[in-house]
């Protein structure tokens, strides 16, 4: 009895082992091939779900069935107007066949490897077949003016291509080279282009010299208003004081013909005051011209001495 219940036990490790060996689970980001020394054997599986298999003779392979990335090595390239610059790309890529994809690559490894070869070929074939400008522009659009100075800016060329459709050309022709490898290119895109140092250096200086140059305009503009402004408040001072000394000049006739007025009048009225006016201004006059050192010599008929002889 205990020998019968060892067997027993062993019997249903076997059959445990062998039906674990004879199924596979697949989820839904997965799809396998089974193959049997090496070699695949029926269709692809794709669906997920529970698959059987023969044990110990089949093996499966599983392949991703989610979007890929593939990100290039950033290359030295030539454009079509001999300008040296750096591409840094990427694409996404899906297997649509897995048995075929097993047949040509194995796996994604040597999948990666071989768009390596493709993508980057493609990518030097486009760059060297268009002009820079081509590959920086995407459209035909007239750049947005947002200062005056940008008005002096000259109109940008037209392009007959643009990136956007240099990336098409690429995944069109890298797409028919991967059409029997069971893969297929869903996109492609430059994700950056930059001069090499050399050039960079040079369009670096560029750029600083028109900046400088518009630097100088506006300084140059603004030294202009600021001797337009100085001039304008020259003339304004210059009206302003003409205008107020004619006013005084004005106010001071006035003032001395009122005055005359009044002298006429008060002369008229009072010939006695008019004269004690003209003893009190004479005195003020001896005062002012004459101090206890001034030694004065007069006429005999000079106005100071006329009150003098008076006195006397």
């Amino acid at each position: 009895m205990k020998i019968k219940g060892t067997i027993g036990i062993i019997v249903i490790a076997l059959l445990a082992v062998v039906l674990l060996n004879s199924v596979y689970i697949l989820d839904e980001t997965k799809q396998a091939i089974v193959t049997q020394f090496g070699k695949p054997v029926g269709e692809p599986r794709t669906d997920p779900g529970l698959n059987f298999k023969v044990p110990f003779l089949h093996k499966v392979q599983f392949f991703d069935k989610r979007y890929l990335e593939w990100d290039g090595d950033k290359n030295q390239v030539p454009t079509k107007d001999k300008k040296f610059i750096f591409v840094d790309t990427y694409a996404r890529w899906e297997i649509t066949n897995p048995l075929q994809f097993f047949i040509r690559l194995r796996d994604e490894r040597s999948a990666q490897s071989r768009l390596d070869d493709i993508l980057d070929g493609e990518t030097r074939n486009a760059v060297a077949s268009h002009d820079l400008l081509d590959l920086v522009r995407s459209s035909n659009r007239d750049p947005e003016i947002t200062e005056e100075f940008m008005e002096e800016i000259e109109v940008l060329e037209d392009i007959s291509v643009g990136r956007a459709m240099i990336e098409k050309i690429v995944l069109e022709k890298a797409n028919e080279r991967t059409a029997d490898l069971g893969v297929r290119i869903l996109d492609f895109r430059f994700k950056r282009m930059n001069y090499v140092d050399e050039v960079r250096d040079r369009v670096y200086d560029r750029m600083i010299s028109e900046r400088n140059r518009i630097a100088d305009q506006f300084r140059s503009e603004g030294q202009g208003e600021a001797r337009k402004i100085e001039g304008n408040k020259e003339r304004d001072l210059a009206q302003i004081q003409s205008e107020a000394f004619k006013q005084a000049e004005e106010i001071k006739g006035r003032a001395d013909a009122e005055a005359t007025d009044i002298y006429a009048s008060a002369y008229n009225k009072n010939r006695q005051s008019v004269e004690l006016y003209r003893f009190l201004r004479t005195m003020e006059s001896f005062e002012k011209a004459m101090d206890e050192n001034t030694s004065l010599v007069l006429s005999s008929d000079s106005e100071f001495f006329r009150y003098l002889k008076k006195l006397n």
